[in-house]
């Protein structure tokens, strides 16, 4: 009589998991009441066995040291108020961690009238930054007319 209790008990809690070297998934068999299923999970982590299929990494783009800057949002131009104001009453906090939290925070809470003069400031630097923008897009189109006739010539 044991014996036949503790075999139920193993066929209905045993569970296996295997791993697929091909396809780089897990497969988790489950038993329940004699009935097999099967769960297929995507693997995370990427599948050291298949070291032959190899994917050449991209090459980063070349950085243009003259080009223009992204101005910040609204939200960071607040940031630095709020940051030198949370500083003056909270000497003892130094991690930037709670800074950000605490600004995050009041942002969150503040209205649109609030936010207005920070949206403002935004919105007149992205004007400055198209403007820059803009002329170094003519200024690098130019520049590389003029150096494809130089090697026209060279030639």
């Amino acid at each position: 009589m044991a014996k036949k209790a503790s075999k139920s008990r193993k066929s209905s809690s045993a569970s296996a998991s295997a791993e697929n070297p091909t396809t780089g998934k897990i497969a988790l068999k489950i038993k329940s009441t004699g009935k097999k299923m099967k769960k297929v999970m995507k693997q995370s982590r990427p599948n050291s066995g298949n070291k032959s299929k190899t994917t050449p990494k991209k090459k980063a783009a070349k950085i243009d040291a003259k080009k223009p800057k992204k101005p910040p949002t609204a939200f960071f131009y607040f940031l630095e108020d709020f940051r030198k104001e949370f500083q003056e009453k909270n000497p003892d906090v130094k991690s930037m961690r709670d800074i950000g939290k605490a600004c995050g925070e009041k942002w969150k809470t503040m209205t649109y009238e609030e936010k207005v003069q920070y949206y403002d400031i935004a919105t007149e630097k992205r004007a400055d930054f198209d403007k820059s923008i803009a002329a170094y897009n003519k200024k690098k189109e130019s520049g590389e007319d003029q150096e494809s006739e130089d090697s026209a010539f060279d030639e």
